[in-house]
């Protein structure tokens, strides 16, 4: 075995290569997409916003987190349809459903940055921001906020890589969706979430681009996330 050419056939048949599809739409069902994406948008960001401005431990937090999933999930499916897509195997003889290759990269992501929260646990610029974000789970239920970890990972998905990467088109859809979805992320203030919410959605933009569909990116976005809720606080904690 190789591993630099494993590597190497895992990248490509994971962020590299499409897998052959035919997702095309009617002008007017399109143009429809783009509507309900960019209201979906709007209505999103608002909720965000109050989301963000309820202090940790208050219970409105959740029913403003799961209303934020609500609205993404909603917007998402009356978009138009969504696929679940597939993924090529490394090899590059067969196809499957995009979840051992997004499991492998939800792992190396949580990897990276459990690395870089060694450097954050030493900078309080960026370590507080952060230890506030992760109070709303010391605070609270520990059950709830993962069930909210979860219920948002898929919603998010379902909105970002589904119902706006659709509605970009085919030019430029990766860029777009990982664009904006930073940009919403960087209503949190914090910075931390912002560089993970650019090479997240990065990561499950290709992925989105190879596969054609939210499967893969949903599996990558809960390995990370809930990865992070779980072993961040320790790290922080043990490091500061």
């Amino acid at each position: 075995m190789r591993p630099l050419a494993e590597l190497r056939a895992f990248v490509r048949a994971a962020l590299v290569d499409p897998v052959p599809r035919d997702h095309t739409e009617p002008d007017w069902a399109f143009r429809r997409r783009r509507v309900v994406a960019v209201v979906t948008l709007l209505v999103g960001a608002a909720v965000l916003g109050w989301a963000l401005r309820i202090e940790p431990g208050d219970p409105t937090f959740y029913l403003a987190t799961f209303a934020l999933a609500g609205v993404w999930a909603v917007g998402a499916f009356a978009s138009g349809p969504l696929h679940l897509g597939h993924a090529r195997t490394r090899t590059g003889h067969g196809e499957s459903r995009a979840v051992v290759q997004s499991l492998t990269l939800g792992v190396v992501l949580l990897l990276v940055f459990l690395a870089g929260a060694v450097v954050v646990a030493q900078l309080p610029a960026l370590r507080d921001p952060v230890q506030e974000l992760l109070d709303h789970a010391r605070f609270g239920s520990l059950v709830v906020v993962t069930v909210v970890t979860v219920v948002n990972g898929i919603a998010e998905e379902l909105y970002f890589r589904g119902a706006l990467y659709a509605g970009v088109g085919r030019r430029h859809a990766v860029a777009v969706t990982t664009l904006v979805y930073t940009l919403v992320t960087a209503a949190s203030g914090i910075p931390l979430l912002v560089l993970a919410a650019a090479l997240l959605g990065v990561v499950v933009g290709l992925q989105r681009r190879v596969t054609g569909g939210i499967l893969g990116p949903v599996v990558t976005h809960l390995t990370w996330s809930l990865g992070m809720l779980y072993l961040l606080p320790y790290v922080l904690d043990r490091l500061s």
